[in-house]
């Protein structure tokens, strides 16, 4: 069925770009999710990157590949696999660290020989790689690019264009070109600005004569973090700063031309000028892109853009593709099937890790996902404070008192604390018999992909403090789920639910705020009711969803401002489907969740201004 969904869709996008006038597909290569493990390579389902570069090929399309090992991308880490960060000593990504190159190599040696047999000169679709991403606004490594393009013309050859992207400016372009005439070096800029002095710039870093203007980023819209208002851009406006390149026979690579979604785990973050001022992505990536995340090109965007397309591209259109049809499924009741605590007995003990102090997900082995830390205490009549300096990035602290058999189960919700809100926490009086057991819960919101704090560990990364005193002994719990390419770890079949749940009853007491599984299902009577659909979670808290045990990622209506996730129709099925939601705050009154035919972006507060990198 996952391979049906990519598949499937693939095409349906890409003809959907065919019909907008493109010729060309540019396409990243995430090296985390090719390598999930070390020496752990994934190259189906998503991960199918020949047969993507061969469905190209079958719609005409010709190919720019990125080929990283940085991509940047909104994706996690910049594409970076989550492990690079465990090893010791530490590494120093992008940059010629030689053992940092040396895992590069490694990576390189499995992808560039599946590319080798698809490029131009060997009659596939591949006519350009590109080596690193905006390099000139990180570094000034050029031993590292020299190494990239000796890399890549190992196993390519010398047939193919390699090239770098950077931001049009003088100093971006000094310190992110390779000085060689075989490399071409690429542009990008804001929609809006002037192309022609960028692209006269652009001449000054390539060899003479080998110079085609090219902007290899040209924004049709832009993303949107959590608690921002929904990105928007204007459609005349994005297709006549098109037509100002196009007229003058420059070209220009719309990013994007469909955004599509952050399943799974994979979405990335933002910062500002702190590392503390984290801005994680929506799950959505529509990026008011012409093609939308449905797939739906009824739009202004689209329709202005292919005007001026078709204006300098004298190749024949089909017709467009019309939307795609899309369903409104109606409520689906759920049940709290597993609580947090319930989750902690069903680990694994070899799992488990202790630790004197708290130690990150990265270096107990998790990649994604959710890491309980459990330690106690003792508690003062009084009181007593919590403070954690540093942590990534989210956390919601429990206590309880696991010894007594009547609050066997039950964790007290206590507070959160936050990545970009940090605040010391304070603990209220608990008469336990013996020690009372504190567990901190952190979320993995996505790793950072752009600027100087790309080397983003999750977890607890500093000693925890309990009233001015360092805190010791600690368990570190993983409650990972799974991401894409990795094969579900839980089972979340409706017969396991646990009696717990006929005991559950919705409170207003923030002490029963405790984290738990919640399960549903509905029914499809037939193959062709089978149409995409959303989930509306307006009324719930902040979690993840899975619909047939596949990871449509991250719900927080409360802050928006999405509302609804996306569930493409391959991902369904004649007959029961299953819905799984981990709700980390407080689940629907009614426990009841509504599939709907509609995208919404109108959650939260959304009062955060959106900025350009």
């Amino acid at each position: 069925m996952i391979a049906k969904l990519w598949m499937q869709y693939w095409e349906d996008r890409l003809l959907r770009a065919n019909a907008l006038g493109l010729n060309t597909i540019q396409v990243y290569v995430p090296w985390n999710l090719h390598e999930p493990k070390p020496g752990k390579m994934v190259f189906e389902g998503i991960g199918d990157l020949v047969s993507f570069l061969k469905l190209c090929e079958k719609l005409d399309f010709l190919v720019m590949l990125r080929a990283g090992p940085y991509i940047c991308g909104e994706w996690d880490l910049g594409g970076f696999p989550a492990w690079l960060l465990a090893v010791k000593p530490r590494l120093q990504l992008r940059t010629s660290d030689p053992v940092y190159l040396k895992l590069v190599e490694r990576w390189w040696d499995v992808l560039l020989p599946k590319v080798f047999p698809l490029l131009y000169s060997n009659g596939g679709p591949v006519i350009m790689v590109q080596i690193e991403n905006e390099y000139g606004s990180y570094g000034n490594d050029k031993a590292y690019l020299r190494k990239l393009v000796s890399m890549a013309r190992g196993h390519l050859g010398d047939d193919i264009i390699v090239y770098t992207t950077d931001g049009g400016t003088k100093e971006t372009l000094d310190k992110g070109t390779v000085p060689v005439a075989d490399v071409y070096s690429a542009v990008d800029f804001s929609t809006g600005d002037d192309p022609w002095p960028i692209f006269k710039l652009q001449k000054k870093f390539n060899a003479p004569g080998r110079s085609p203007p090219l902007s290899s980023e040209f924004y049709t819209g832009w993303l949107t973090h959590w608690g921002e208002k929904i990105t928007k851009t204007d459609a005349e406006f994005t297709a006549a700063s098109l037509e100002k390149i196009l007229s003058r026979n420059g070209s220009a690579v719309l990013y994007m031309v469909h955004g599509g979604t952050n399943f799974g785990f994979y979405n990335g973050a933002n910062t500002g000028s702190e590392e503390s001022d984290y801005k994680p992505d929506l799950t959505s990536y529509d990026y008011d892109a012409p093609i939308k995340e449905s797939g739906d090109i009824d739009n202004p965007k689209f329709q202005a853009l292919q005007r001026v397309i078709k204006k300098y591209n004298a190749s024949p259109h089909p017709i467009s593709p019309s939307n795609k049809q899309r369903k409104a499924y109606g409520s689906i009741k759920m049940q709290m099937t597993t609580s947090l605590f319930d989750l902690v007995r069903m680990t694994d003990p070899a799992d488990v890790i202790t630790s004197a102090n708290p130690i990150s997900m990265e270096s107990v082995g998790q990649m994604f996902g959710f890491l309980l830390y459990e330690s106690s205490y003792i508690a003062k009549k009084s009181g007593n404070t919590l403070r954690i300096p540093k942590v990534h990035d989210r956390a919601q602290v429990f206590v309880s008192c696991l010894s007594q058999d009547v609050d066997v189960g039950v964790l007290r919700y206590i507070g959160t604390t936050e990545r970009w809100n940090n605040q010391p926490i304070s603990l209220p009086t608990i008469e336990c018999t013996t020690n009372t057991s504190l567990f901190i819960l952190v979320e993995n919101m996505g790793r950072v992909n752009y600027g100087p704090y790309i080397f983003d560990d999750k977890g607890i990364l500093s000693s925890v403090y309990l009233d001015g005193q360092i805190l010791h002994g600690w368990k570190m719990i993983p409650i990972p789920f799974h991401n894409l390419n990795q094969e579900p770890n839980l089972t979340f079949e409706m017969q396991h639910t646990k009696n717990r749940s006929k005991k559950f009853e919705l409170t207003n007491d923030v002490g029963r705020k405790e984290p738990a599984l919640f399960a549903g299902e509905f029914s499809i009577n037939s193959e062709e009711e089978i149409k995409d659909t959303y989930l509306s979670f307006n009324g719930w808290g902040k979690g993840v969803a899975f619909v047939n045990e596949f990871n449509i990622g991250r719900y927080w209506p409360s802050v928006g401002p999405q509302c609804n996730l996306y569930v493409p129709a391959p991902l369904l099925k004649r007959g029961k489907n299953t819905l799984v939601v981990f709700e980390l705050e407080s689940p629907h009154l009614e426990l009841s969740l509504e599939a709907v035919d509609h995208q919404d972006f109108t959650c939260g507060s959304n009062v955060s201004k959106v900025n350009q990198l």
